[in-house]
């Protein structure tokens, strides 16, 4: 099993930025999927869901109006579009998996960075 982030980077303040996951060694379509942070010396938390059916999305309150979450099951990728970014979305950036049956996977994280 792999997930592989990429697109971080530096940013400035009000910019944008696409993070891409790319999944392998499971049934991707089956998996709910997500973004999580962990900024600088706080705890990681969850930014956006994408659930298996339905489109069906959920989002932290600190992204929503700002961030998108979207997969695309043909390429076992989810993205995640950040516009209108701050400062305080400084963090590595971590790309999430797992299924009904409790199986979760974890990449190895991405540097998002809002500075000017």
């Amino acid at each position: 099993v792999q997930l592989v982030e990429s697109g971080g980077g530096l940013v400035q303040p009000g910019g944008s930025l696409r993070l891409s996951c790319a999944a392998s060694g499971f049934t991707f379509s089956t998996y709910v999927m997500s973004w999580f942070r962990q900024p600088p010396g706080k705890e990681r938390e969850m930014v956006a869901t994408s659930f298996t059916f339905g489109g069906i999305t959920e989002y932290a309150d600190s992204v929503k109006g700002r961030f998108t979450i979207s997969r695309d099951n043909a390429k076992n990728t989810v993205y995640l579009q950040m516009n209108s970014l701050k400062s305080e979305d400084t963090a590595v950036y971590y790309c999430n998996s797992r299924s009904n049956s409790g199986s979760v996977y974890w990449g190895q994280g991405t540097q998002v960075t809002v500075s000017s």
